[in-house]
């Protein structure tokens, strides 16, 4: 479609067969960016893709594993050769979240997957799609999806690890390409069901309760925020930062207070 904030736009959003990177996909395509959707699970992101062509949107999917020491590079190029160009890029891929991964869990291919998908996942993309954007005088734009982990340890060192390295490379990325006009940001969910993060019902309660709006988030919460961050009508001079999206959750002090 020619008309939305996006229209002209190319996309490349990994993990976009269910949760934040479906949400964030979707509002790109209905924006007008032409947008590969890319993740290991073919079968919910072919029919993403499919859904999104349903609407009359131009939306295609690209099977893909980051943990392995290729994948990156070859998402990259397998994206390039559908769309021509990459003008935006989205990192939300990331293996799914398992509570007994701690410290004395976590194995070690768990521990490599985690950091090959997240951490390598978002530099090796980062810089591809860097040097296209250089290469071509392309006014790019990158949002890569963070953690509260990322500042808060909670039982998952392999997760929080890799949240808080992509923190670095972000603020990395965003210094290197700034001069070419390339921005590069994050976004720092709080509790959104679905994707990697899933719990049973109490837990969800729970969690809705230490929220300051009082309920969890949904991609769509954080989709708004990642087409505000790729869209330079409204963020054309912001580089370089992480933007928390949480409902107030990190507000929560997670020690009781003292015994009167």
């Amino acid at each position: 479609m020619a008309d939305g904030l996006l229209a002209g736009d190319a996309a490349l959003v990994t993990g976009a067969a269910s949760g934040i990177g479906r949400g964030i996909a979707q509002v790109l395509a209905r924006e007008g960016a032409r947008v590969v959707l890319a993740d290991i699970d073919a079968e919910r992101g072919g029919a993403a893709a499919d859904a999104l062509r349903g609407e009359g949107r131009d939306a295609r999917f690209v099977a893909c594993n980051l943990a392995t020491a290729d994948g990156p590079g070859q998402l990259f190029a397998a994206a390039l050769a559908v769309l021509g160009r990459v003008s935006i890029l989205v990192h939300s891929a990331s293996p799914r979240r398992v509570e007994a991964d701690t410290v004395f869990g976590v194995d070690d291919a768990t521990w490599n997957d985690m950091l090959a998908v997240n951490l390598r996942g978002a530099f090796v993309l980062g810089r591809e799609a860097g040097r296209h954007m250089r290469e071509q005088g392309i006014r790019g734009r990158m949002v890569i999806v963070t953690s509260l982990h990322a500042e808060s340890p909670r039982n998952l060192p392999h997760y929080s690890a890799a949240k808080a390295g992509m923190t670095m490379v972000v603020k990395e990325l965003a210094r290197a390409l700034g001069p070419h006009g390339i921005r590069v940001n994050a976004i720092a969910p709080g509790a959104i069901p679905g994707g990697g993060f899933n719990a049973a019902a109490s837990g969800i309660e729970r969690l809705a309760a230490c929220t300051a709006l009082g309920r969890l988030g949904t991609p769509e919460d954080v989709a708004g925020t990642a087409l505000a961050l790729l869209c330079d009508r409204f963020s054309a001079y912001v580089t370089g930062t992480t933007v928390v999206v949480d409902g107030g959750i990190a507000l929560h002090n997670w020690l009781p207070p003292p015994a009167a």
